[in-house]
């Protein structure tokens, strides 16, 4: 169809923020509606208004629910978007927790800044509050996967599973003879967890991520790992803090938690799940148990494995605590939470061990553990870094470079053209080219706000 075009406000040239919008000259589609996060100038672009009015956006397609691609909804309600959400039922399920804890924090910050009075805005005000993310989930529609339906008059949309997290998808979107095929998150092959990702046959386009599209994963089995750096921390005498995220990360590694506990090769030491938000994300399992490869009775034997804190009071025990452990707590990229107050405790210590489970964004203290910061800068105060530091980027829920190729090998008729997002820049190109050299697919890596055509 002539005149369809493909913009990304978000997710483009870096891994958060997306926002991926189809437009003809009658209708308008978002897919995926996230917030950003990381640097600082990457945040601020959360307060720009987008390109287009919120009220002429005419539906949203989402992929998953991390906050990175829905986390901007709320805000897009209260800038006047009235048209419907579609999604899984469990992304459903899981967003209402995220966005809900979300709202509360933006809330909480703008209290504690205006209390300070450490503001250039008076008052400091919520990107979004609470009310804002009610009206948001009063518009969601929920589709099972490989069911179609009609986001628009003459559209048509199919989920299907992408692995990655609890109901996390891929859709391809049918528009009057244009298929548009977005991998939102693709998970990886052989996860304990999730499922693998299923392949599309066809599409004429393919916005693909790239997240890890220049690295391989190292070949050491996950548990492995786990196992020597718990064993290896524990034998020091310190505590062992895993910031996590709280919505399939904290679940797998738990996993592999029990697993290992079962099996007597790790010390018999208290765990700790000290995430409210993880506590409600991993009841959703048993929520729907067709989602993941665990039954019943296997999850109730998983969650065991742990002591799990809700109240404040309890948490700040766990970092007044100086005996060996493992705590696992959000959020994964040590952004805000109760992760903070635990690194604020333990990160000076020589004994600690903090291990980093997945994918660490530019400009979060994650990445700066990563890189080797010897400092945190954590409620104003800089503080030390003596812990030992260990880069699990085994646990990461998003496909590498190799599985990517190996998702894409399974289209039956090659696109037309690619466009690769989701990734840093280094990380974008390197897919980009994998795709023309392997298959010889013509991709292009997406730059942010620019309109392509793509309606033939």
């Amino acid at each position: 169809m002539a005149g369809l075009t493909l913009t990304s406000f978000g997710g483009a040239g870096t891994v958060t923020g997306s926002k991926h919008l189809l437009q003809s000259p009658a209708q308008t589609l978002m897919v995926d509606c996230g917030l950003f996060q990381g640097i600082k100038n990457l945040r601020e672009a959360n307060w720009r208004p987008l390109p287009i009015p919120g009220d002429r956006v005419d539906a949203v397609v989402l992929t998953h629910a991390h906050l990175d691609h829905t986390g901007y909804l709320p805000r897009l309600v209260r800038d006047g978007f009235s048209g419907a959400v579609h999604c899984t039922p469990a992304t459903r399920a899981v967003a209402e927790i995220i966005l809900r804890d979300s709202a509360h924090l933006q809330e909480r910050d703008a209290d504690f800044v205006n209390r300070k009075k450490a503001t250039r805005h008076s008052p400091a005000l919520p990107l979004y509050d609470d009310g804002d993310v009610t009206r948001a989930l009063a518009r969601f529609e929920v589709h099972p996967p490989h069911t179609p339906f009609s986001p628009l008059p003459g559209v048509e949309a199919t989920f299907r599973s992408a692995g990655h997290i609890l109901g996390a998808a891929t859709v391809t979107v049918d528009w009057h003879g244009r298929t548009v095929a977005f991998t939102g998150d693709l998970g990886r092959y052989d996860d304990p967890l999730m499922f693998d990702p299923e392949p599309i046959e066809r599409a004429d386009v393919l916005v693909t991520e790239s997240t890890y599209g220049d690295r391989l994963r190292n070949a050491t089995p996950a548990i492995e790992a786990l196992e020597r750096v718990v064993t290896e921390g524990i034998a020091r005498g310190g505590t062992v803090l895993i910031p996590a995220f709280a919505v399939g990360r904290t679940q797998l590694i738990l996993y592999h938690l029990w697993q290992l506990r079962r099996a007597g090769r790790i010390p018999r030491v208290p765990i700790f799940v000290d995430s409210p938000m993880a506590i409600n994300a991993g009841e959703l399992l048993r929520d729907f148990p067709d989602d993941h490869r665990l039954d019943p009775a296997l999850t109730d034997e998983m969650f065991a494995v742990a002591k799990y804190t809700r109240d404040p009071a309890e948490s700040k025990e766990i970092s007044a605590d100086r005996s060996p452990k493992i705590v696992l707590s959000a959020s994964g990229m040590a952004t805000g939470g109760r992760i903070l107050h635990h690194l604020a405790a333990f990160a000076s210590d020589p004994r600690t061990t903090i291990v980093l489970a997945g994918y660490q964004s530019v400009g979060t203290r994650g990445r700066s553990l990563a890189d080797g910061a010897r400092f945190l800068k954590l409620y104003g105060e800089w503080v030390p870094v003596n812990a030992h530091v260990e880069d699990l980027h085994m646990f990461s829920a998003h496909a590498d470079g190799d599985e990517l190729i190996r998702w894409m090998s399974g289209f039956t008729r090659p696109p037309e053209h690619g466009f690769v997002v989701h990734g840093e820049p280094q990380a974008a190109e390197s897919l980009r080219l994998r795709m023309r050299r392997e298959f010889g697919w013509d991709a292009t890596v997406s730059v942010p706000n620019r309109v392509y055509s793509i309606g033939g």
